[in-house]
């Protein structure tokens, strides 16, 4: 009866003469943006056969990329050698003198980076530098006079606002789709902790990953970095890096060619209602931190285990993945002033930041015991030995992620560097255990992945293979 009553009302309203809602005209916004937004080709270079360096087989130089996607494989695959690897997404130009963005899991491993711009010239693009834990790499082409695009922010970005991507998804290049923005600050877990993404339902896809998110005032408000999805296919659950991360992340780049963080020392979990009424909040809010490094800026300033962040420099902290966003925007010794909640007492304490150590492990991977080729998984791994072994606590066993070759699992957080203890509730007890798991795991269903990092410590990962599809 609702149903009804409430339909005939909506009928009235428009016999009444209501105004209609209509979808906006994006054609003036498309037109001025397009011609800032580059396709990215990538290269990943293949091993020829050592017995034969001096073959002919070898593609020439000049061949186009076209056709090596089409020869590569008979000239440089199976038992004669690995073929070259080709890769790609989008970016956009922010100086017309040939700066361009794009993600940094897009560029990530490549040998050589082709950027084609919408006017169809191609520059090979050097690349200025790139950050893992914002998704973000800068690149510079030898072009000048070049169209841009200029950020905006994102401080007045709301829920509901209609947003615009510009893309290649699966290679089709200057694709435009449209939704809105569904939520903000969304957190990714702590393989992207830094990074308060925007959720839009805008239809993006494999090959959009870099392309900009365009507010309708014609400014970026976020560069489009991964999907959530059941199949690989977009779901209306698209997540982007917001401006103000972007571009921290791009002036640190360019300047020192590595983003440096702030670094408090803690570790965090949600405050849930029966804490809240433990520790004698009003409602389930702020940072509860569950432990305080020993010598860290934290333990320093004076933060204790129990403490409950509620505001960090003035800004309230709702849930406690809205904490380590704010932190790794302050530059290492920066001063900050955290309001914490220490059962039943509201305290302010001043901490000066510290700086996050590089927690990547690539000085190390080229080791001892062999790299493994791509699985069925979309990873490279190799035996744990040696120093590495040592490095991570003497583990009963596990292998170590050499390359990370699929966008599924990249984007579900795993990592180079990182050791895996367990496939689908399988322990990994070393090379001959995990091939004889992946063997055994059925194509299109998803996986379950334990795995622990070089501090110690460990997560489940899980995602859905591509089944040998190229991303």
């Amino acid at each position: 009866m609702f149903r009804t009553l409430k339909i005939s009302a909506v009928l009235l309203l428009l016999a009444a003469g209501a105004p209609a809602v209509s979808a906006p005209d994006f054609t003036e916004l498309v037109e001025e943006s397009i011609p800032a937004v580059v396709n990215i080709t990538t290269t990943r270079f293949g091993t020829r056969p050592s017995e034969t360096p001096e073959s002919s087989s070898d593609l020439p130089e000049d061949m186009p990329e076209f056709f090596r996607r089409f020869f590569e494989d008979p000239y440089g695959g199976g038992r004669r050698g690995q073929p070259d690897r080709m890769g790609g997404g989008s970016g956009f130009i922010i100086e017309s003198d040939g700066l361009v963005i794009t993600n940094h899991h897009v560029i990530d491993g490549a040998d050589r980076i082709i950027v084609r711009l919408a006017d169809r010239r191609e520059f090979e693009a050097e690349l200025v530098g790139s950050d893992a834990e914002t998704d973000i790499a800068v690149l510079r082409i030898p072009a000048d006079g070049l169209p841009t695009l200029g950020f905006g922010s994102t401080d007045d970005l709301k829920p509901g606002e209609w947003v615009i991507a510009i893309g290649s998804p699966f290679q089709f290049e200057q694709s435009v789709t449209a939704g809105i923005v569904s939520a903000k600050g969304r957190s990714q877990g702590a393989q992207q902790q830094y990074v308060p993404f925007i959720q839009t339902d805008v239809a993006i896809n494999r090959g959009n990953s870099g392309g900009p998110l365009i507010r309708t005032d014609g400014t970026v408000v976020g560069i489009n970095s991964w999907i959530l999805s059941s199949h690989g296919g977009n779901i209306g659950l698209s997540f982007s890096i917001p401006s103000e991360v972007a571009r921290n992340s791009i002036e640190q780049l360019r300047e020192h060619g590595r983003v440096s963080r702030g670094f408090l020392g803690v570790q965090l979990q949600v405050v849930t209602r029966e804490q809240a009424d433990a520790l004698g909040l009003e409602r389930p809010a702020g940072a509860l931190i569950n432990q305080v490094e020993p010598g860290s800026p934290a333990e320093r300033g004076g933060v204790e285990v129990g403490d409950v962040i509620v505001e960090f420099n003035g800004v309230p902290i709702d849930r406690h993945s809205e904490l380590p966003p704010l932190v790794g925007m302050e530059r290492p010794g920066s001063e900050v002033e955290l309001t914490v909640w220490r059962w039943g007492e509201r305290r302010t304490l001043t901490v000066t930041l510290g700086e996050r150590e590089d927690e990547s492990l690539d000085a190390g991977l080229d080791g001892e015991g062999g790299v493994e080729p791509s699985n069925a998984l979309g990873l490279v791994v190799e035996p744990l030995s040696g120093d590495m072994r040592r490095r991570y606590g003497d583990p009963d066993g596990g292998v170590l992620i050499a390359e990370v070759e699929s966008d599924n699992a990249y984007r579900a957080g795993l990592r180079r560097g990182q050791l895996i203890l367990m496939v689908n509730n399988q322990p990994v007890g070393g090379m001959d255990d995990f091939n004889r798991i992946v063997s055994d795991i059925e194509p299109g269903r998803t996986v379950a992945l334990l795995v622990q990092q070089a501090d110690g410590n460990t997560a489940f990962l899980a995602y859905r293979p591509e089944s040998g599809t190229e991303q």
